[in-house]
């Protein structure tokens, strides 16, 4: 009974559920696809899969659309949600968590039912349903996850830096280029992070909002995941884990830039 109040005392002990859960629904998965993507139907090692990926060009050239689309939505998330994230992080402004609440309250709906709530609304406004519908519907289901990120690091910046720049002298638009903007470097990645990358493996909201007249790379997968084409399908879901580790390494690589930057000017 002592040894085992003593293993479950340990805090190293506690973290034994976390290695389980990722093993078996992180990992796992991982090794499972991987697998799949280099095998045939009959488990053998092969690298056609990849070679049929780029010489079948529907999937590259959807791949290259879907990346397209993916800065379109992204570039917009941050020309609106940078705006409204600072507007919301002014200290002056009253009651800004509710108003936080209010920008974010779409995120607890579905994402299918906010975007039927979509379709319904452009078919009521008789407004074709295409490349234009698609990237409202993308901007409009994303914009809250660039709006939070960089709600959070505005919220949390050391007000003395901005106080000391205007002592010196420096105007609010020269505060806002020098002090804020590089320190919310940061949220905005993360921002990106979470719209970028999603818009480009999502299927539902572009099958939804052009009537599946426009195909983005998670539709591939998705439409050979179900025809039973798991093998291939495997090689383009990690094709898209690619993306996403190089993701990860440039925008880990610009926060250190950048923050590194903004100690020296500091």
């Amino acid at each position: 009974m002592s040894r085992l109040s003593s293993i479950i005392g340990r805090r190293s002990s506690w973290g034994v559920p976390y290695f389980i859960f990722m093993l078996f629904f992180v990992l796992a998965p991982l090794v499972i696809m991987v697998w799949y993507a280099f095998t045939d139907a009959q488990g053998h090692l092969t690298f056609y899969n990849i070679a049929e990926f780029f010489q079948e060009s529907e999937a590259v050239n959807t791949l290259v659309y879907s990346v397209g689309i993916a800065i379109i939505n992204t570039a917009l998330c941050i020309l609106i949600g940078y705006p409204a994230a600072y507007f919301l992080s002014n200290s002056k402004i009253n009651k800004s968590s509710i108003l936080v609440v209010l920008f974010l309250l779409p995120m607890l709906i579905n994402v299918l039912v906010r975007t039927l709530a979509t379709v319904a609304l452009f078919g009521w406004m008789k407004i074709p349903l295409g490349q234009g519908t698609l990237i409202f519907g993308m901007v409009y289901n994303y914009l809250p996850f660039m709006i939070l990120p960089i709600y959070n690091v505005l919220a949390k910046l050391d007000k003395s830096y901005s106080e000391a720049a205007q002592d010196l002298g420096a105007s609010p638009v020269r505060v806002f280029l020098k002090v804020t903007l590089p320190l919310s470097v940061p949220g905005i990645l993360s921002g990106v992070m979470m719209v970028f990358m999603p818009t480009i493996s999502t299927f539902a909201i572009a099958e939804l909002l052009t009537m599946n007249n426009i195909k983005l790379f998670g539709t591939i997968i998705q439409e050979n995941i179900n025809n039973g084409m798991w093998n291939y399908g495997a090689m383009l879901s990690m094709i898209m884990l690619v993306f996403i580790v190089i993701m990860n390494l440039i925008t880990g690589d610009q926060s250190e830039n950048t923050n590194s930057g903004v100690g020296g000017l500091i």
